[in-house]
């Protein structure tokens, strides 16, 4: 009589559907320099993610009418994807730089050298520079996230496990020069 109630035709409403959560686990690299990823659903579907250079763990990507089916026509929900980053053997992130420690060998350090490092693009030359010390950074510019940032390459003079009788015969002999790293006082 009113035109409201049942069978009048407009007791239901278009509803948007429910949007679905997932969490993705992805790798250094690809958080880094960005990749594509297929997800399967519970019903038998797949979804295609594009993951943009530079996401960190905890941020959501939003894939528009991708979740629940809508009610009476309405409009798909959305599917939220959480990331998370799993940890590099070797890389570190920190803001939009991308830290590593490298091992390099006496001779190495002493004389400089010319050495492939890895970075997230793929491997680089990098210049040791002669007297090299432990706890020196180089900096690879442009080779961080998204090639934003840049790579940070702390270095670390590495010895080996048994020096050898000339290592030793060099280090008796240099050091009867008197040398004395600095120390802190106290």
């Amino acid at each position: 009589m009113f035109g409201s109630g049942v069978g009048g035709g407009r007791g239901y409403s278009r509803m948007r559907g429910r949007d679905i959560r997932f969490t993705l686990d992805i790798d250094f690299l690809d958080a880094v320099s960005g990749a594509k990823r297929r997800i399967s659903l519970a019903e038998g579907r797949t979804l295609d993610v594009a993951i943009p250079a530079g996401v960190e763990s905890g941020q959501v990507l939003r894939l528009k009418n991708q979740g629940g089916p809508g009610v009476q026509g309405g409009p798909a929900g959305d599917a939220l994807v959480e990331l998370n980053v799993r940890p590099h053997a070797f890389f570190r992130r920190d803001g939009q730089d991308v830290h590593m420690d490298l091992n390099i060998s006496l001779p190495e350090a002493v004389e400089g050298a010319r050495i492939q490092v890895p970075t997230p693009a793929g491997p680089v030359a990098l210049t040791i520079p002669a007297g090299a010390n432990t706890g020196k950074t180089l900096r690879l510019k442009g080779k961080g996230v998204a090639g934003q940032g840049d790579q940070l390459v702390h270095l670390h003079v590495v010895l080996p496990e048994t020096p050898d009788e000339d290592l030793k015969k060099f280090v008796r002999k240099w050091s009867k020069r008197d040398y004395t790293p600095p120390r802190p006082a106290g």
